[in-house]
């Protein structure tokens, strides 16, 4: 082989894109040694996106104090790029997922209001136009926690203010806006989705994702219930009808929450990676593309990175093969262009080993090495 490209998205919640790329180069030069290796580590609007991003354009990082998921105090950063205007926010770092212990994880007490802090502390600093990536959220509360952060209250049918949460949802009656930031009036928002779901139903919020942020059947019941009232309450806010908005449902309902309230463009997250890291372009002349990501089903094929990577090696006619902590849907997987999708576990294990970082490196090197070994073996013959 003469060109390899390495482009994979995060294991969430386990290793970073970077470190699969790092660990995937070793079995390349353990298997074609005299191969160029060019690696592009991916988000696609969730975790790691914001690094992706600023190797691609440019920064620094920025700390400040927030809210976890749970308001509990945390600190998360968040990039400035260079010209001083123009902030990456990425809301898995202040209301992600992985900041939650199993036991922890309840969408419907869970807030956005972190990422709400860290948007505020960007707008202090002179920032005004936000990039932001909403992947891997642990909440389902429909942006209000962030927009509380930012000043918009949340009321009941008597006037009294409701905790910016997902069970808050279905008692929304009033959205008071009096105390916005001003600053807001001069920002825009482009927000980077991983997947293009509706608020509600039976593609929605609640519905497809809940359960794996720790809902149970009568939880995502609830929420969905909350989502759809807040659809009603945001069309008489705002005028702006987004029930069936594509990626309305990203992140417990955040983005039907930026469009309404604060005028946001929602856009593939992968399509802004791809075109900021001129993919494209650096890809060409490439004989395979590795990809992957925690886990490989149907939902990648709703904008995740691997697909991006597969969309745009298609239409150079490069093979794609993609690496999975876990692997369903395989035959539509392949069906929807992947050369080949290739769990990386050796055996049954617990989901604490499963999710060791060192454990997952090692079996990123030598699934990516066995496949290898076979391509090897293929040219020889």
């Amino acid at each position: 082989m003469r060109k390899i490209v390495i482009a994979p998205d995060s294991f969430k919640g386990s290793v970073a894109a970077r470190e699969v790329a790092d660990s995937a180069e070793r079995a390349v030069r353990e298997v074609f040694p005299a191969c160029e290796v060019v690696k592009i580590p991916l988000g696609d609007g969730g975790e790691g996106t914001m690094d992706a991003l600023l190797a691609a354009l440019g920064g620094e990082r920025v700390s400040c104090r927030v809210r976890d998921p749970l308001s509990r105090p945390l600190w998360a950063d968040y990039a400035i790029l260079e010209d001083g205007r123009t902030a990456i926010v990425e809301m898995a770092r202040a209301s992600g997922l992985p900041l939650l212990a199993p036991a922890e994880r309840d969408p419907s007490q869970a807030t956005t209001y972190g990422t709400g802090e860290l948007i505020r502390d960007a707008l202090e600093r002179g920032c005004r136009r936000f990039l932001l990536a909403i992947g891997g959220s642990a909440t389902n509360d429909g942006g209000t926690g962030l927009l509380r952060a930012l000043g918009y209250r949340f009321l009941d049918g008597r006037g009294e203010e409701l905790e910016p949460c997902g069970a808050a949802l279905a008692r929304i009656a009033v959205v008071d806006r009096s105390g916005v930031s001003p600053a807001l009036r001069e920002a825009s928002f482009t927000v980077a989705c991983d997947v293009d779901n509706p608020l509600y139903g039976e593609r929605g919020a609640a519905e497809v994702f809940a359960r794996q942020k720790g809902a149970d059947d009568a939880m995502v019941r609830m929420l969905d219930a909350g989502l759809r009232n807040y659809a009603r309450v945001i069309e008489r806010a705002t005028g702006t009808r987004v029930d069936e908005l594509p990626g309305a449902g990203a992140a417990g309902g955040l983005g039907a929450g930026l469009v309404a309230f604060l005028g946001a463009e929602l856009k593939p997250g992968i399509q802004m990676v791809l075109e900021a890291t001129r993919f494209d372009e650096r890809i060409q002349g490439a004989d395979l593309i590795i990809t992957g990501e925690g886990k490989l089903d149907r939902q990648t094929c709703m904008g995740k990175a691997p697909w991006g990577v597969s969309r745009a090696a298609t239409r150079q006619g490069i093979p794609v093969i993609a690496l999975g902590g876990s692997v369903e849907d395989t035959p539509l997987l392949n069906q929807r262009g992947f050369l080949a999708v290739l769990p990386i576990l050796p055996a049954p294990v617990s989901l604490e080993r499963a999710m060791d970082k060192d454990f997952t490196l090692q079996n990123i090197q030598r699934t990516v090495e066995q496949a290898l070994r076979i391509l090897d073996f293929k040219f020889k013959i």
